[in-house]
């Protein structure tokens, strides 16, 4: 890996402090009481953070994105850590009959609602709802979604690298809120398995982590996906002119329950 893009973190670091600490320090100084919930405040600061990445993300994400949620995604679908709802315009109208947006951060709820009204889905009709918790909360979002109804589809995109207790949340979300021959579908950056990169991965993931919101670079995800029982079908992919020498590894892949 060169030594530029060990480095060229620091440009994205250096990006967010500058989009979103004023905005922060501002909210701060209307509500000082923030100070002793480093949550919130993290929250705060990454909302604004994703206003001005999440587009270009989204964008260079595209084809990735039309290929694993427009053709598999159906029935009443769980969007793990929403953000803006740029999920939404990967669904197929034709096959989704709800869309439930589940992200913790209350900032991000107006872009949501916005790309979901966009979209087709409405709370005045029961196609869309959100859920203000994190995806660790299994017990709320089953209740949440009408006295423990699963879903039939689970699309989480670049959310399951910052959940706390990935493994645990991973099992729970597959074995108590996705219905049986419901799909899990994913695109996430995993853990290199380069030693010399993961190396760096877990360096930077230090940082990276208090920056964006809990985001760590070496997590894999794929694999302790895998590694849930009851899978009928399991396909993982790799993006096609994505090198291996490279810190943000990706990984798709589409999971079926079992009966």
């Amino acid at each position: 890996m060169a030594l530029l893009q060990r480095f060229a973190l620091l440009i994205d670091l250096a990006l967010a402090l500058q989009i979103a600490l004023l905005p922060t320090v501002k909210r701060i100084i209307h509500e000082p009481s923030l100070l002793f919930h480093p949550t919130a405040l993290s929250r705060i600061f990454m909302a604004h953070v994703w206003t001005f990445f999440g587009p270009g993300i989204d964008e260079n994400c595209t084809e990735v994105k039309k290929r694993l949620i427009t053709p598999h995604a159906f029935g009443v679908v769980l969007d793990v850590g929403a953000g803006h709802g740029h999920t939404v315009k990967y669904l197929d109208r034709a096959k989704v009959t709800k869309y439930v947006a589940l992200e913790p951060n209350i900032d991000m709820h107006p872009e949501i609602r916005r790309a979901a009204h966009a979209g087709g889905y409405n709370e005045v009709d029961g196609t869309f709802a959100i859920i203000s918790c994190g995806a660790e909360d299994s017990t709320f979002i089953m209740t949440s979604l009408g006295g423990y109804q699963p879903v039939d589809t689970i699309v989480s995109v670049l959310t399951l690298c910052s959940v706390p207790r990935p493994q645990e949340t991973i099992k729970s979300l597959a074995t108590d809120v996705l219905k049986p021959r419901g799909e899990l579908l994913f695109f996430e950056h995993v853990r290199n398995p380069l030693p010399h990169i993961e190396r760096w991965q877990r360096f930077w993931s230090i940082i990276w982590s208090r920056v964006f919101d809990g985001c760590r670079l070496d997590r894999p995800t794929h694999i302790w996906i895998q590694e849930v029982r009851g899978w009928a079908k399991e396909e993982v992919w790799g993006l096609d002119d994505e090198s291996e020498e490279h810190l943000f590894l990706h990984r798709s892949g589409r999971f079926v329950k079992g009966m």
